[in-house]
């Protein structure tokens, strides 16, 4: 399926760029989520026809909600990073309806910081451009480092809201998950 011009904005960090999908995209998404590393912490690796339907489903949900989850490269290079940005969170939880921010890095771009600096742009952008009064993240608890990414956004975390994901096979190694939140009053722009 052909992917549709899109006149949705790109944004600029100190490094980054934040933008919409482009068809050549999909290839890196693929191979994104197939790498074992990268999927760690998820339930399962995807092909590639599994990776373009995910990633048309990203795209139209962006073309809708006029925030998603962006294709981020390297300013300089213009080389991808990875995906990052804000979704709606698509299951019932004691914490929806919510708003998610979420990434994804390419192997050799982690411990670089692009993580934190990209997802601070995307909660700078739900916060101020799309209205949005609290964010949330989520996550396995084994996750170290997009926990540590998280607590470097300034969002908190409360034990008592760990729950199990219901889109996630009850006791598997994924089931169990971390909320963390964030307020737009307790954002520092």
């Amino acid at each position: 399926m052909p992917l549709s011009r899109s006149n949705l904005p790109s944004y600029r960090t100190e490094r980054l760029i934040l933008r919409p999908w482009k068809e050549e995209d999909f290839d890196f998404f693929a191979q994104l989520k197939s790498d074992h590393e990268v999927m760690r912490y998820f339930p399962k690796l995807l092909g590639r026809q599994e990776s373009n339907e995910v990633a048309h489903k990203i795209i139209n949900s962006m073309n809708q909600n006029k925030f998603g989850i962006w294709m981020v490269e390297e300013t300089n290079h213009h080389e991808r990073v990875g995906i990052v940005g804000l979704q709606r969170v698509n299951f019932a939880a004691h914490f929806t309806p919510a708003v998610e921010v979420g990434w994804k890095l390419a192997r050799q771009h982690w411990g670089k910081g692009y993580a934190t600096e990209a997802a601070r742009k995307s909660l700078e952008l739900g916060f101020t451009d799309f209205g949005l009064e609290e964010i949330v993240a989520l996550t396995i608890p084994e996750n170290q480092a997009s926990r540590k990414v998280m607590e470097r956004l300034g969002m908190t975390y409360n034990p008592d809201e760990d729950f199990e994901h219901p889109k996630i096979e009850p006791g598997s190694r994924c089931s169990k998950h971390v909320i963390y939140r964030i307020k737009k009053d307790n954002f520092a722009f």
